[in-house]
């Protein structure tokens, strides 16, 4: 009879303990969760009557960034007896299913003190076709949130293989350019903190005279010259702006780098001389200057240009 009645108590026990759990996963509230032990898929958390799993995946980037060339066992052996802030992630009863994730808890500490802009010092994790996974390191000295610097945040040059400029371990600085709070993503860029090559070209190209500076690039002073694919429809267009009178090409040169593809326009910051304003155009390794004879002041032009690009495919 006793041993009935201990069996019921254990039943109703773990009942409440399963509503408990999924009362936690419903408000999204972290629970302070002690590591039981481990297997090879991840760690053990003792919730209350009920034992829970925490797969390696759900750890927070901060136990392998602290000692990086342990492995993911001796990870899990530090950590048995450890207590660990954690989400509840699923709860079925049913399945008898209770997952964690630390890696939500830690989002749900510290994100909301990250905003776009921020630098951080940081460590790259794993590296994709597509882009670097990057932990940040916070004031603390740990590594609590992991943000993505996608292959065209890596450099400014060309980049057909990330694994060619980035491998697991490197130390980085990065900047925040994005934030899904949603998705709980982080979009970081490497590049976004170095000089844009063509902004030095710029202030080596165009001067506050306005002019191209010779000793810069390779210079084509010819009278013929083609203008870059997509920009004769750019000056059409430019034409039918009111205030602008006239368009043309000056020189163009060459860079030393591709630095992108795709047709690029730059204002230069230089005075106006006899209503004249520079524009930079570059596609690939070419640059090519023009010359905007036009009423409008900077901020117009820069209107007026914004229009066309709109127009334009």
């Amino acid at each position: 009879m006793a041993g009935t009645f201990f069996f019921g108590s254990l039943m109703f026990e773990r009942s409440a303990d399963w509503k408990a759990a999924k009362a936690y996963y419903e408000r999204g509230a972290i629970y302070e969760g002690r590591i039981e032990g481990y297997n090879g898929g991840g760690l053990l958390v003792r919730f209350y009557s009920l034992m829970g799993f925490l797969p390696f995946p759900q750890l927070g980037p901060s136990h392998s960034c602290k000692e990086p060339n342990k492995t993911i066992r001796e990870v899990a052996e530090d950590l048995v007896g450890a207590v660990i802030p954690l989400k509840v992630i699923q709860a079925d009863e049913e399945s008898r299913k209770l997952i964690f994730s630390e890696k939500e808890a830690i989002w749900s500490k510290f994100s909301n003190h990250l905003k776009v802009g921020d630098i951080f010092e940081a460590k790259v994790g794993y590296v994709e076709d597509y882009g670097a996974f990057v932990h940040l390191r916070f004031p603390d000295g740990f590594y609590h949130l992991t943000g993505m610097v996608h292959v065209s945040e890596v450099s400014w040059d060309l980049v057909q293989d990330v694994r060619d400029i980035l491998s697991a371990g490197d130390d980085v600085k990065v900047k925040i350019i994005n934030i899904d709070r949603e998705k709980s993503r982080i979009t970081l860029s490497i590049k976004q903190l170095e000089d844009d090559p063509l902004l030095e070209t710029l202030d080596k190209v165009i001067p506050q005279d306005g002019s191209l500076n010779p000793g810069s690039l390779g210079i084509n002073e010819e009278s013929n010259i083609e203008p870059l694919p997509g920009l004769e429809t750019i000056f059409q267009e430019l034409l039918r702006e009111e205030g602008i009178d006239d368009v043309r090409i000056n020189r163009q040169g060459f860079e030393k780098r591709v630095v992108s593809q795709d047709l690029q326009l730059w204002l230069s910051n230089a005075p106006p001389a006899d209503k004249t304003f520079v524009l930079l155009a570059r596609a690939g390794r070419q640059v090519q200057e023009i010359q905007l004879t036009t009423s409008l002041d900077q901020e117009g032009i820069k209107k007026a240009l914004q229009r066309v690009l709109e127009r334009v495919p």
